[in-house]
């Protein structure tokens, strides 16, 4: 078996704001866990009760990816800032 090689360079990574996307979408799955909460009797009754704890899982685990990209942001400024 042969080893697969690039024809090609890999782009640059695209830098956008990393923080602002983390934290809307961190709030959005909170948003989407609230608005199932009043349902969960229907989820409960249908089979459906992970669609609930799905959305509080991406939301917790959206407050870790907050944690850290905002210490990835200021190790990279950091470094930018020393030269």
């Amino acid at each position: 078996m042969a080893k697969w090689t690039p024809k090609h360079e890999a782009p640059e990574p695209l830098e956008g704001p990393v923080v602002a996307t983390i934290t809307g979408g961190t709030i959005l799955w909170f948003v989407l866990f609230l608005v199932q909460l009043p349902f969960y009797g229907w989820f409960d009754d249908h089979g459906h009760t992970w669609w609930v704890w799905t959305c509080l899982a991406g939301a917790g685990l959206g407050l870790i990816g907050i944690w850290y990209v905002r210490k990835r942001d200021a190790a990279i400024k950091r470094a930018a800032a020393l030269g």
